[in-house]
């Protein structure tokens, strides 16, 4: 499903990387997508996956970007009050996963490693998938795929 188009609603934060600012605002938006029960409002859903989506960025993963966490969706034509809609355009990827506790950082360790590689990323669209295998928070894998050239 993710080799292709497809639209996300859901939450969103604009954050940045610099001064640790993401690692308040990211787990903030995902406690708020959790306790509220955000996935049950999402008109349209198409998939119980909850995506993470990483866009807007002002330059690269240094400077601010918009970060969404939603679900996939058939359409965008009902996006309810206080939601974001985005579509992701099929684009190429690189596929990481990340895989452990969840409780240990394992995404956020990925992303450390993504930081510091060479890829010709594109800075257009990167998103995790937290599907199926991303259940069992002791044993999950998530998937991440960042857009290169």
């Amino acid at each position: 499903m993710y080799n292709k188009k497809f639209s996300v609603i859901g939450i969103s934060v604009r954050t940045t990387n610099e001064n640790g600012q993401a690692a308040k605002d990211i787990p903030a938006l995902w406690n708020t997508f959790m306790s509220e029960g955000i996935a049950a409002k999402i008109p349209n859903r198409i998939s119980p996956d909850i995506i993470c989506i990483y866009t807007d960025y002002e330059k690269d993963h240094t400077k601010p970007y918009t970060t969404i966490l939603g679900c996939v969706v058939e359409n965008l034509d009902r996006i309810p009050e206080g939601m974001k809609g985005k579509t992701i355009e099929n684009s190429n990827y690189v596929k990481f996963t990340a895989q452990g506790k969840l409780s240990e950082g394992i995404v956020y360790n990925e992303w450390l490693k993504i930081w510091q590689s060479n890829l010709e990323r594109t800075f257009t669209c990167d998103f995790e998938v937290y599907g199926q295998n991303a259940q069992d928070s002791e044993n999950a894998e998530v998937a991440i795929y960042i857009a290169i050239d």
